[in-house]
């Protein structure tokens, strides 16, 4: 469909930093850690949380009482006169969320949405499935987190191994691999220049534990310092494999959020009324079984297609790349440089929480479209199940 209506303030998103796996968020419930970063966000931007008439939550793993999401949420951050659904849609959530919302603008069903994606990697559920038909009733367990990226039930493969599917069929090697892990450690530093002056443009400080254990997280934790000599020593996590923990993400925790409105309220609600920034293109895409790297040059294409540009319109290209092996094939298919996209960062670098992934990288391009003066912004990344989501920004 073609996107019209749907405008996003200048300044009107924020996240959370993100945590590595087991760090300062492991033991915070992420429903409750995203309402009070939400809070923080508007009380210092003086923004109503009233003016908003629906909210999509983004997450994709359980956490107590998380059967009541979205209205839970909503009433945490201050409205409790509104709902709306829980997205889960792997990695590609956050985008899906916004994509959502931009459809309500443009068929009329809501003015201001608010879109929070939250997830904690850390201490994901142990579940147990009942069973009354299996030998003394014996039930089925599965680690929610491990299991599952561990093996896709329908490709019969885990994450990595789709990766390198990818890197093997499109003769993507190991020094490729770790060049571009590298290049993308390296645009991460430009995000902590000047004091962290990049970050500091939407992140929200954390803070965790009380009394004297009490403490502020305003940085990413759990990003390793990188060198090309560091990466090439790393033995590859397959047998006869090119893929290693240099070159893929880390599972994290964290949330973000976006507000998605009318131009007006848009315009109301901005940092600078005369920076208008416009969703006009998704597109989604699955590929052919244990191939997930792949989909993001399909997805791509077509949110172009959906926003009527070429590549050659980009002024900005970032990605979700739980492998460098994503950045690699999207380059080169779409004929962009790779050592081009994701200049501030990208989650190979910062961790993947799940949910609010794509929306933070968006997030990241928007800020990159202002910083250059506008233009428009290709956001793709893959998903679990051989996908992937994609959208096109205007600034």
């Amino acid at each position: 469909m073609a996107f019209t209506k749907s405008f996003i303030p200048y300044g009107g998103y924020w996240s959370s930093p993100y945590s590595k796996w087991q760090g300062s968020f492991a033991n915070l419930h992420a429903i409750q850690l995203a309402s009070a970063t939400a809070k923080k966000f508007f009380e210092k931007g003086n923004i109503d949380p009233g003016k908003f008439d629906n909210l999509y939550l983004g997450q994709t793993i359980p956490q107590t009482q998380c059967f009541y999401g979205g209205p839970w949420l909503a009433g945490l951050i201050g409205n409790g006169q509104i709902t709306g659904p829980v997205i889960n849609q792997a990695c590609s959530t956050g985008v899906i969320c916004v994509k959502y919302a931009s459809q309500d603008l443009d068929c009329g069903i809501a003015d201001a949405s608010l879109v929070i994606a939250a997830d904690r990697c850390s201490n994901g559920p142990h579940l147990y499935y009942p069973s009354q038909t299996g030998p003394g009733a014996l039930g089925q367990t599965e680690d929610w987190v491990w299991d599952n990226f561990g093996q896709d039930p329908w490709a019969k493969n885990s994450m990595t191994q789709t990766a390198e599917n990818v890197a093997k069929a499109n003769d993507i090697g190991r020094d490729e691999q770790d060049e571009v892990a590298q290049r993308r450690f390296e645009q991460y530093q430009n995000a902590l220049a000047d004091d962290g002056a990049f970050h500091k443009r939407y992140i929200v400080p954390v803070e965790v534990g009380r009394g004297k254990r009490a403490k502020s997280i305003e940085i990413d934790e759990g990003v390793f310092p990188t060198t090309l000599e560091g990466l090439k020593s790393l033995r590859p996590v397959m047998p006869e494999g090119s893929v290693t923990f240099g070159s893929q993400t880390h599972p994290a925790d964290g949330n973000s959020g976006m507000i998605v409105t009318t131009k007006e309220l848009a315009a109301e609600l901005s940092n600078d009324s005369k920076i208008d920034i416009q969703f006009v293109g998704f597109g989604s895409a699955r590929v052919k079984k244990g191939f997930m790297a792949e989909a993001v040059a399909p997805a791509a294409q077509k949110a172009m297609d959906d926003a009527g540009i070429k590549v050659s319109d980009l002024a900005v290209v970032n990605t979700h790349n739980p492998f460098a092996v994503n950045d690699i094939f999207l380059a080169r298919a779409l004929g962009y440089d790779v050592n081009n996209m994701n200049n501030y960062g990208s989650s190979l670098i910062w961790g993947h929480p799940q949910g609010p992934t794509a929306l933070r990288s968006i997030i990241e391009m928007i800020e990159e479209l202002v910083i250059k003066g506008g233009g428009y912004g290709l956001f793709s990344g893959c998903a679990a199940g051989d996908t992937a989501a994609a959208c096109v920004i205007k600034v």
